[in-house]
């Protein structure tokens, strides 16, 4: 008789707030979710809104750039940025997650467009946000949340 298969791990799901802890790489918040990530088996991914806010922010901070030597080094960021991007799952906001926004959105949950489609993707992909915003990502039924950065 043979074992029925193994249940896939729980995906973790990066916030955009852990994203950008690991872009802080010498930080005691990088380094604990670092190693904590390291010494998981479970998959790891962001989602698209994630990529949406990071890009926004980085592409503000290029506009803003007054010298050459001020885009230089606002590009270099932006491109460090893509090379992260590149090489992580990035979940999309799907008819899935539609559906559960929808559902938040009927169940009046007070919480921000974007931590909600970002919660709406999570609770899609039965998956576990890792994010320092518990307060808010709390509010929302049914999504598991950890704060990875923290001791």
């Amino acid at each position: 008789m043979s074992s029925p298969p193994a249940a896939l791990p729980d995906r973790l799901i990066l916030d955009t707030q852990h994203v950008s802890v690991l872009d802080a790489p010498d930080t005691p918040e990088a380094i604990r979710l670092t190693a904590r990530l390291a010494a998981s088996d479970r998959p790891v991914a962001v989602t698209i809104t994630s990529f949406e806010e990071s890009m926004k922010g980085w592409l503000a901070y290029c506009a803003k750039a007054k010298t050459p030597e001020q885009y230089v080094e606002a590009t270099r960021k932006l491109h460090k940025a893509l090379d992260f991007f590149a090489v992580i799952e990035v979940l999309d906001f799907d008819s899935r997650a539609a559906a559960e926004f929808k559902k938040l959105k009927a169940a009046k949950v007070r919480v921000g467009t974007m931590d909600l489609r970002i919660a709406s993707i999570t609770l899609a992909h039965d998956a576990t946000l890792l994010s320092a915003n518990l307060s808010d990502f709390r509010k929302v039924p049914g999504l598991k949340v950890e704060d990875w950065s923290a001791p």
